[in-house]
């Protein structure tokens, strides 16, 4: 079972997804506490690779309100836990030009807090606009259909 605690939305407008992976997330006690409860902004996040390793950087996971004083920083940089050769594939791709890694969502699966990384590459302006015209044409199509099946 999966309940998705947070989503990147953001992420799916200023970027084109190629690929995406499960990894798994480093988390202290009450972060995890926390993150239950959907306090968690993955706005400006995304992933690095430092020495053979993968960070997640810029989630923004609110601190426990019930937490102690020994609560850890809400902006620190997270390890995500992937696989040495998910970790080469994915270091190859981003040192192409254009490739980033966006965390797009967090969910738990099983009990274990997951994250999904896509690998992808940034939209120019006039990328976002056609794609909100066809958002925009296929809502209007939707909305004739549903017209001429009511009458």
């Amino acid at each position: 079972m999966i309940k998705r605690v947070a989503q990147n939305k953001k992420a799916y407008h200023d970027y084109f997804i190629e690929e995406t992976f499960e990894a798994g997330i480093a988390l202290e006690g009450s972060e995890v506490k926390s993150l239950r409860l959907g306090n968690v902004n993955l706005k400006d996040s995304y992933a690095v690779i430092r020495n053979g390793e993968v960070f997640l950087v810029g989630a923004h996971i609110s601190p426990y309100a019930k937490g102690s004083r020994f609560n850890p920083d809400p902006k620190r940089s997270r390890r995500l836990l992937l696989h040495k050769k998910e970790i080469l594939k994915l270091q190859q791709k981003v040192q192409e030009k254009g490739y980033t890694l966006v965390v797009t969502s967090i969910y738990f699966k099983t009990g274990l807090a997951k994250v999904e990384l896509a690998l992808a590459k940034g939209k120019e302006g006039r990328d976002k606009r056609r794609d909100i015209k066809e958002r925009d044409e296929k809502r209007s199509v939707m909305r004739a259909i549903k017209e001429a099946n009511a009458r």
